[in-house]
């Protein structure tokens, strides 16, 4: 097979794996364009459309599924010897893939991270910020990183860090117009910051617990994100109540910056978990990172 056929297959295959013209060229490297031009190349040669390409979205044609079905696993397999040989030359290498939320890639991967890739310096650490539970097998991940109790039990889990509590917060400013709350229930009754999460497609429900009576509230405000620094920015601006890692409202409390409500309602509960399939062999690169990062009390 002539050179250029292999390389416009490797196209074809990053293009119909990640949906988006847009996605596979980040991850090779070319342009949208380039690649657009390499795939119908490919089809001309081939006389076979092998994409469906709308303005919105980009999926196989069932020419393109076959091809995607039997020819892609032979180049994943290649892909998998040679990291193999790579890591035969005595020092440890490869691209590791984690999936986390931004709290625990800001407050627990990171700080692991600057001590660990100085040391292995062919290790490449290639973190996705993802707020929704997704399925690492089917989207190529090597681990993901989630509270404990989000953990599949088909995953193998490794604690990376300590128990973890939520905070309830708001800006003097807010409380100097409003009666702090001395129940879950006295929430609905407030401007809360509110988080949406992808998996569920709609907004996070506030847990609380206290005397073994568990509660799940949902609340409204006039604001709504997808991360967590964002909503304790808005609640340093006043805007609202913010439902919190524990840890990033801390050093804000301490200052004066914001003030805690409902803190006998939130107890300890389980913190972030390093998981990966248990049925696939981990490399030498992930099973250095899981033990840099294996939490010890």
């Amino acid at each position: 097979m002539p050179r250029e056929n292999v390389n416009d297959l490797l196209a074809f295959l990053a293009v119909a794996r990640e949906r988006s013209f847009t996605k596979a060229a980040a991850k090779l490297g070319v342009s949208q364009s380039a690649l657009s031009h390499t795939v119908r190349g490919l089809e001309a040669r081939l006389g076979v459309r092998l994409l469906n390409r709308t303005t919105r979205s980009v999926s196989p044609t069932d020419a393109g599924e076959r091809l995607l079905q039997n020819v892609g696993p032979h180049f994943e397999q290649i892909e998998a010897e040679l990291a193999v040989l790579r890591q035969l030359r005595g020092k440890p290498a490869g691209t590791i893939r984690i999936t986390a939320v931004d709290h625990a890639a800001d407050t627990v991967l990171w700080p692991a991270l600057t001590k660990f890739l100085p040391r292995y310096p062919d290790i490449t650490v290639e973190i996705i910020v993802d707020y929704g539970l997704t399925d690492i097998v089917a989207q190529r991940y090597d681990a993901g990183v989630r509270l404990g109790e989000q953990v599949a039990k088909d995953m193998i889990a490794v604690p990376i860090g300590p128990d973890m509590r939520m905070a309830v917060v708001g800006a003097p400013s807010y409380f100097a117009k409003r009666l702090p709350p001395r129940k879950p229930e006295d929430l609905p009754g407030h401007n809360c910051i509110n988080l949406r999460l992808p998996t569920y497609g709609g907004l996070y429900a506030w847990g609380f617990e206290k005397n073994n009576q568990e509660l799940k509230v949902r609340v409204e405000g006039q604001l709504v994100f997808n991360g967590t620094s964002q909503m304790l920015n808005a609640a340093l601006a006043g805007f609202g109540l913010a439902y919190l890692p524990e840890d990033m409202a801390l050093p804000h409390i301490a200052k004066g910056r914001l003030k805690r409500v409902l803190e006998p309602w939130c107890p300890p509960f389980p913190g972030y978990h390093l998981y990966f399939p248990s049925r696939r062999q981990s490399s030498p690169a992930l099973a250095l990172l899981v033990d840099a990062l294996r939490y010890r009390a």
